[in-house]
């Protein structure tokens, strides 16, 4: 059952679902960079949390005594009947595995992302983004996150594993659900069990009917003379369609946020464009959705902190994004910043492989949004909501303009 008193102490009882987290996260990373840069919590079963970028790099580094096998953030309650280790004995490789399982699963990915097939994904979402806007520009308000960050990469994804943009909604409601609603065991169950159910099928289309398309190339690959278990193809494409999905729309949405509430940002973006490469890579350092979790191997001690085989440790990359001692005025965000060493990608053997097709999206739709709509702000009076935990980003972004 999830645990709702409110928190005693964010060194010794932190709680990452707890609405004050999730509202403004960063000073709470502030004041535990300070005093307690690792914390400890009893809730949820227990989790470390790491908040300086010393430490989140040097746990994602050291995959023997850190290992990838558990990275969910929130521990679920129990697995879902019939979709659990069993159903999914590889994990979602290669995010969910150690080598060597990890080395050669992500090697079958790359090529899916190398910056040829990501270039010839842009055209499609430039057309995908100014479509989106054709929809709302003469209405003169939008909800940012719903009505455009939220479109986009459950398109593209779709594009990729071949299936359908006509279910994007379907997907994107599976994937919040797997994702977002960590205080809600029912949601997560049917959430996998909707994404596993769904991608079964699609694979025994293509077995049938092979496309141009990942699900195909996986169901042709082989790994040691062997064709892959489908299983193992399913842990993948499942990985592709959640976390394809949520980051990339969680970095769009906090962006446009961003633009929507610094005026001044946004009008030097639009007279200078050749600032904007520097500028993604700096919305990407200051609102970095996602933090991971690794599961310990073995009894350690960890900068002082005695930790047991089976601790949970979160590794908070939005937090070493936002670490002083290695990016001057952190709280900031400096559109031409020179130097920018973010981990908003994951750090090691794990930094994220859908690199370059998240860069594509984020700057095709920060493009794609200053081109036609150059001024814009938050609705007056407008909630904005955030999602937290896993990945952190604005659910509901009311701009008008």
């Amino acid at each position: 059952m999830a645990e709702r008193g409110p928190v005693a102490s964010w060194a010794t009882d932190f709680d990452v679902m707890d609405p004050a987290y999730i509202e403004d996260p960063f000073s709470i990373w502030d004041d535990l960079r300070e005093t307690c840069p690792i914390a400890h919590t009893e809730r949820r079963r227990g989790a470390w949390l790491l908040t300086t970028y010393d430490d989140v790099t040097a746990v994602a580094h050291d995959t023997t005594t850190f290992s990838s096998t558990q990275i969910m953030v929130i521990r679920p309650d129990e697995a879902p009947q019939g979709a659990g280790p069993g159903f999914l004995p590889y994990g979602i490789p290669p995010i969910s595995a150690d080598p060597p399982l990890h080395t050669w699963t992500r090697r079958l990915l790359l090529p899916w992302f190398s910056h040829r097939r990501v270039a010839s994904l842009e055209p499609m979402t430039r057309a995908l983004c100014n479509r989106l806007i054709d929809g709302f520009i003469d209405q003169g308000r939008v909800d940012a996150a719903e009505g455009y960050a939220q479109q986009i990469p459950v398109r593209v994804i779709a594009t990729t594993l071949g299936v359908p943009d006509s279910l994007a909604d379907t997907f994107t409601g599976w994937v919040r659900d797997v994702l977002e609603f960590a205080d809600d065991q029912l949601k997560r169950i049917e959430g996998r069990r909707g994404i596993l159910g769904y991608l079964t099928e699609e694979i025994a289309r293509r077995r049938q009917d092979p496309k141009d398309d990942l699900i195909s190339s996986l169901l042709a690959e082989e790994h040691d003379g062997a064709p892959l278990d489908d299983r193992l193809i399913l842990g993948i494409c499942a990985l592709v369609l959640v976390a394809g999905i949520d980051t990339t729309w969680s970095a769009i949405g906090s962006t446009l946020w961003h633009l929507a509430t610094h005026p001044d940002d946004t009008a030097r973006l639009v007279a200078e464009p050749t600032l904007l490469p520097s500028a993604i890579e700096e919305f990407l350092r200051a609102y970095s959705p996602v933090t991971m979790a690794r599961v310990v191997t073995t009894d350690t001690t960890y900068a002082g902190c005695p930790m047991a085989a089976g601790d949970k440790v979160l590794m908070n990359f939005p937090a070493a994004n936002r670490d002083p001692k290695v990016f001057d005025r952190a709280n900031e965000v400096v559109l031409d910043r020179a130097h920018n060493r973010h981990v908003a990608f994951g750090s090691g053997i794990h930094r994220c492989a859908g690199s370059n097709l998240a860069r594509m999206e984020l700057t095709v739709a920060v493009e794609a949004w200053l081109a036609r709509i150059p001024q814009f702000r938050l609705e007056h009076g407008a909630d904005v909501t955030w999602a937290g935990g896993q990945v952190r980003g604005p659910r509901s972004l009311p701009v008008v303009f």
